[in-house]
């Protein structure tokens, strides 16, 4: 909630706390509060600052949740939300979409978000047959390294296609970096609904998670049926992710961080660590992109650098006070 307040408040244009509460209320129906905004106030606050916080909220909270979900279906500490080859996949789309189809960088039509989320999910679905090829789909290993060579073969493509039209290489990279500056309700609702029906999957899932941790024969013998429970784990977190990413463009560290964050400071139980991670994960990015946008005003940093920039300092602070409360 303070995210929220912070990223409704700050920016150029100064509004009051009380002016922007009072204007939220004059859209309730049946509140009789007069509105106090002015129009171009009220255009900078709800048009501008406010899908702009939305979006980074859905994307942020989406982004931790898929990467803690990942970390216990996998049980390694260090997957993350883009595991699978979303990254690479969405990255590609985008870059395809930007060079061939002439798509403007700053998100003025759909091209960029679509192949994006279609890149993502190719990608994905590749990672999946070719970890099914390898005759060990019921074992995480399988798809980790699957995975791995899909972000590899992606990597190598997106490269060769950047090297025979550096002349967007500056589009590209601003789309690679992630930002907010175009967001718009249109986005909001349009991710949204993914975002929602991914979330809430994970989160009903989250104490089949900890059985999953204990081990998968473990898990088998408690009635857990492993490969479905797996799939649909790793099908919620994968859209729910390739979803953001197509708005948003490659945003790193939130995955890891939020999730480590949360074991370190309130439980390892996936009960807790899943829905905190939602919440988490929403207020930390608004905030990275608050600063991303005040740092430099009236310039703007890519989110994709506050976000690791201030991530490792961070993760090292959060340890640091867990070592000394211990």
């Amino acid at each position: 909630m303070v995210a929220l307040v912070v990223g409704l408040a700050v920016g150029p244009v100064h509004v009051g706390l009380g002016s922007i509460l009072r204007s939220a209320l004059s859209y309730v129906p049946l509140a009789h509060v007069h509105q106090p905004l002015a129009a171009v106030d009220r255009a900078v606050i709800w048009q501008i600052r406010a899908p702009r916080v939305a979006l980074a909220g859905l994307v942020g909270g989406m982004l931790a949740v898929a990467g803690a979900s990942y970390q216990g279906v996998f049980r390694n500490p260090l997957c993350d939300p883009y595991l699978l080859g979303v990254a690479g996949g969405a990255g590609l789309g985008a870059t395809l979409a930007i060079v061939y189809a002439s798509a403007a960088a700053t998100g003025s039509n759909w091209t960029v978000p679509l192949a994006a989320f279609g890149g993502a999910t190719a990608a994905v679905v590749a990672t999946y047959v070719l970890g099914r090829s390898a005759g060990a789909v019921h074992t995480s290993g399988a798809l980790v390294l699957a995975g791995v060579t899909m972000a590899t073969f992606t990597a190598a493509v997106q490269t060769f296609v950047q090297q025979r039209h550096t002349q967007q290489l500056q589009n590209i990279y601003a789309w690679l970096l992630g930002g907010f500056s175009t967001a718009t309700w249109r986005e909001v609702a349009i991710c949204a609904p993914y975002i929602a029906v991914s979330s809430l999957v994970l989160v009903l899932h989250r104490r089949v998670l900890d059985v999953l941790s204990l081990g998968d024969d473990e898990a088998a013998s408690l009635g857990v049926d492993v490969s479905r429970a797996r799939l649909a784990i790793v099908v919620a977190a994968t859209l729910g992710t390739a979803a953001a990413v197509s708005v948003s463009g490659l945003i790193a560290f939130v995955g890891i961080i939020v999730p480590h964050t949360i074991r370190l400071l309130v439980s390892t139980s996936y009960r807790a660590v899943l829905p905190l991670s939602l919440l988490a994960g929403a207020g930390f990015l608004v905030l990275a992109d608050v600063l991303a946008r005040t740092l430099l005003s009236p310039a703007e940093l890519p989110i994709g650098v506050v976000t690791a920039f201030c991530g490792a300092p961070f993760f090292a602070v959060v340890l640091r006070t867990a070592r000394g409360a211990r």
